[in-house]
């Protein structure tokens, strides 16, 4: 249950897939983050061009007023999964801090104990089944279908159960095997790390973390399992992404783990996760459940942590999908639009 309704929410937030930056039409890669050159669209492998090894990261981004300052680090998702994270500047940030601000992130709060949760988790699986248990085939334009199962064989392999997913779902494991695939990572690269200074240096942590109440999970699960999702778009725009748009991501895990924000602000910083969360959010019973202005909800309360820090706490350091830190209009313009001031590195 936790983790299929974990899986709606998450996907719901555009920010998760730091979409939307500043980006130019046509970006310079840096001759040490080489492309490698498309093959008529074949299927490439990319592991030979990600960086590994040690790595510095980017540098922080400044928020102060007065003498109070907000330390942040852009994160950046997927990262190359061979590299070692310089982690000694933000160590040294984080030891001298009051307060630890964690990623935004949202919950479901729901009131089972454990054994009951783990009497759930079969229905949580058979929720990301298609409603009628059709196959993809059955509910995917045939075109669609025929990029699926390349792209399934080189990078799932023989699944049959993933057959009778719903697109979304089955879209989103996908792209979670082909970034394994080209040699990155979407997960344990920086947060990790961050939260065992903390832990060392004994600094606050306090949670962005936007929580769902749901009152009846059981219930819940058996409603998304028979209700309908306008899933088709995010299934296509992720099949796009993973044909075209590999090598893009990869220099952009090249550039973040080489600290090169420059690169990284002229990279396209394309994404799916917008058509995937419109699946969501746009469907009656997100509504239902309070998950309809999740983006907006999640912003109010990384804003509200941050100001409190801010004026509670010397210095304190927090970490921001680093295309939302890029936005003009995003996180740092609104707190410039109430005074402060905003350094990029």
């Amino acid at each position: 249950m936790r983790g299929i309704l974990l899986c709606l929410a998450l996907a719901a937030l555009p920010w998760v897939a730091n979409a939307q930056s500043t980006a130019a039409d046509e970006p310079l890669p840096s001759p040490a983050i080489a492309l490698p050159a498309k093959q008529d669209g074949a299927i490439v492998d990319l592991q030979a061009v990600v960086v590994s090894g040690s790595q510095p990261g980017p540098g922080l981004w400044r928020v102060s007023k007065g003498d109070h300052v907000l330390w942040i680090l852009g994160t950046q998702s997927p990262l190359p999964r061979r590299m070692e994270w310089e982690s000694g500047p933000v160590e040294k940030v984080v030891s001298q801090s009051q307060e630890v601000i964690q990623p935004p992130s949202v919950g479901v709060k729901a009131d089972v104990g454990f054994f009951r949760m783990l009497g759930l988790i079969p229905s949580a699986l058979k929720a990301r089944r298609n409603p009628d248990d059709k196959t993809l085939q059955q509910v995917v334009p045939a075109d669609q279908y025929a990029r699926w199962q390349r792209l399934k064989a080189h990078y799932i392999g023989k699944d049959r159960g993933i057959e009778r997913w719903r697109p979304v779902f089955a879209a989103l494991e996908l792209y979670d095997k082909a970034i394994e695939k080209s040699g990155m990572t979407t997960s344990g690269v920086v947060a990790p790390v961050v939260a065992k200074m903390a832990k060392r240096y004994n600094v606050k942590v306090t949670p962005a973390k936007v929580e769902i109440p749901i009152a009846e999970p059981r219930r819940a699960l058996k409603e998304f399992s028979t209700a309908s999702l306008d899933d088709l778009q995010c299934f296509e725009k992720t099949l796009d992404r993973i044909q075209g748009d590999l090598d893009n991501m990869v220099a952009r895990a090249n550039a973040w783990a080489v600290g090169d924000i420059n690169l990284l602000r002229d990279l396209p910083a394309n994404s799916q996760f917008a058509a995937c969360s419109a699946a969501f959010t746009e469907a009656g019973l997100a509504r239902k459940y309070g998950m309809s202005d999740l983006a907006k909800q999640v912003e109010r309360k990384w804003l509200s942590v941050a100001e409190a820090a801010l004026a509670n706490n010397a210095s304190t350091f927090a970490m921001l999908p680093i295309g939302e830190l890029l936005k003009t209009d995003g996180y740092m313009a609104k707190l410039q639009a109430k005074g402060y001031q905003v350094q990029a590195p």
